[in-house]
C-alpha cells in the first residue's frame, strides 16, 4: 500500500508539473473534481491548506479557467468554488494514457477480483480519510497548545 500510494503521490507531482501547476492547485482540482462545488472554507478543511493560501489558489485556478466562483443558490451571502477541468482537453490528454493502460488492466481480472479489489479500494479510502482527520486534528491540537503562554 505504501508503494502504491508512494506512486501515485509521484504521478500526481508529475500530471502537474505537465499542467504547469502547482501541486497543491492540482490536489484541489482533483478534491472539487471529487466533491464538486464547496465554498473556500471547505476547500481549506479538505486540502489542509490556510484560508489565505486557498483563496490564493482559487485566483490562480480561476484565472486559467479550472474553476469559478458562484454565489451559493442556498445561501446567495456564500461563495462556492465550481470545478471546470472537465473543459480542459490538456487534463483529458493526460490522463487519457494512464486510463487506458488502468482498462488494461482491470481486464485482465473477472468481475468477482473487480468486485473485491473495488471494495477493499473504497474501504481503503475510507481508512485514508479517517487517518487525514486524525492527523489534522493532532496537527491542529498541537498548534493551538504551542500558542498558548
Amino acid at each position: 500500500m505504501r508503494g502504491l500510494g508512494n506512486r501515485t503521490v509521484l504521478y500526481q507531482q508529475s500530471v502537474a508539473a505537465a499542467l504547469g501547476l502547482y501541486n497543491n492547485d492540482f490536489i484541489s482540482i482533483d478534491i472539487l473534481r471529487e466533491k464538486g462545488p464547496v465554498t473556500a472554507g471547505e476547500l481549506s478543511k479538505l486540502t489542509g491548506l490556510a484560508t489565505g493560501s486557498v483563496t490564493a489558489l482559487i485566483d490562480r485556478l480561476e484565472k486559467i479557467g479550472y474553476v469559478r466562483r458562484e454565489h451559493d443558490p442556498r445561501d446567495r451571502r456564500k461563495v462556492i468554488i465550481v470545478p471546470m477541468y472537465e473543459e480542459k482537453e490538456e487534463l483529458s490528454r493526460v490522463y487519457l494514457p494512464l486510463y487506458s493502460e488502468m482498462v488494461k488492466l482491470a481486464a485482465s481480472y473477472s468481475d468477482e477480483e473487480l468486485a473485491v479489489i473495488t471494495q477493499f479500494l473504497g474501504r481503503a479510502s475510507h481508512v485514508l480519510e479517517n487517518q487525514i482527520q486524525r492527523l489534522s486534528s493532532a496537527a491542529r491540537s498541537k498548534s493551538s497548545a504551542e500558542a498558548r503562554p
